[in-house]
């Protein structure tokens, strides 16, 4: 396997990169949004099971849209690997896609995690849940998204801030579920609850809860497993002061977003690019996006990490994950009008 990487200050093309003789009908060549080392474990179950080699060039998400524009039909990507069904949405809005129609990914992968088009598709689930103090918090006080906006939660509230699109997800879920004026409600009312400005990653939300700074906060389940499984004493200690709530599960179900790709519009090598869509539906690539990573499969049946085994099943919202993206604008101008920094 070949692989470059993009640095955050660098988005030229790079002479002598693995993509030089790119169109060639062993290759497939894949933008990667992703940074996991699970990733590099199915590039090369792929290229085991195929026989084609995969090279990969690593950067922001943003970074390799933009790359892939100056490029257009010059552009030898094949694939775009990236998370969040949001970012999905951009690169679809932005041409970057093409449809694809794949017997083995229409039977594979659940209604709700195919774009309706066929231009992109999710291939493990993240499900976006409420952490809470075990010592300082009575879980039974919570069990929606919406009652983080309940004025006797004001000042217990960690959160993300409204440019990262996790958040940007979650409340065009709202938007769907509540239109938009009931999802203004409720991203106003997290605002007034807020313990602090926002600030840091999903893992500084979860380690706020543990620090007693707040009572609750919302971030994305895998952070919370990663702390569990750390090599510092330290945050395994943090991570074993929160407890985990999945919201909703007597209506709707947690809200879950994606990590997914899709098919490049101006592909080199299309069939090849296909044919590396259909391997990420299978036995084999789910398990390692469970196992490795921690995220949930969207086969059904696939085998778990152990943490996310031992949570068993849960409602899941199964609305198709490009509403999403439909939603995102009116999700930031929301933010904006309620000042969620």
């Amino acid at each position: 396997m070949k692989k470059a990487r993009l640095s955050a200050s660098v988005v030229a093309i790079m002479a002598g990169s693995a993509f030089a003789n790119s169109a060639l009908a062993n290759e497939v060549n894949i933008y990667s949004a992703r940074h996991y080392d699970s990733d590099e474990i199915l590039y090369q179950a792929f290229t085991d099971e195929t026989g084609i080699e995969v090279n990969v060039l690593e950067g922001d998400a943003n970074q390799l849209m933009e790359r892939m524009q100056r490029e257009g039909v010059a552009s030898p990507a094949d694939v775009m690997l990236t998370v969040d069904a949001g970012n999905l949405w951009r690169a679809e809005q932005d041409g970057l896609f093409q449809s694809v129609e794949s017997e083995v990914l229409n039977e594979r992968l659940p209604a709700s995690m195919r774009h309706p088009e066929g231009m992109w598709f999710g291939f493990s689930q993240r499900a976006r849940v409420i952490f809470y103090n075990r010592e300082n918090f009575d879980p039974s006080q919570i069990a929606t998204y919406e009652d983080l906006a309940d004025p006797q939660f004001e000042g217990q509230v960690c959160i993300r801030s409204s440019n990262n699109i996790y958040n940007q997800s979650l409340l065009a879920s709202m938007i769907e579920h509540h239109g938009e004026e009931g999802a203004q409600e409720w991203a106003q009312g997290v605002v007034n609850n807020m313990a602090r400005d926002p600030e840091g990653g999903d893992t500084d939300q979860i380690l706020g809860v543990a620090s007693g700074e707040c009572n609750l906060a919302v971030a994305n389940h895998y952070y919370y497993v990663r702390l569990l499984h750390s090599d510092d004493a330290a945050e395994r200690e943090a991570a074993r002061k929160v407890g985990v709530i999945f919201p909703n599960q007597d209506d709707r179900g947690t809200h879950v977003n994606v990590g997914g790709a899709g098919l490049v519009a101006n592909a080199q090598n299309p069939e090849n690019g296909i044919r590396f869509l259909e391997f990420l539906a299978s036995d084999e690539a789910q398990e390692v996006l469970a196992e490795r990573n921690y995220e949930f499969p969207v086969v059904e049946g696939v085998k778990k990490n152990p943490v996310l085994e031992s949570w068993g099943d849960f409602a899941k919202d199964d609305i198709n994950i490009s509403i999403l993206g439909e939603n995102n604008p009116e999700a930031v101008r929301i933010f904006d009008r309620v000042s969620w920094r």
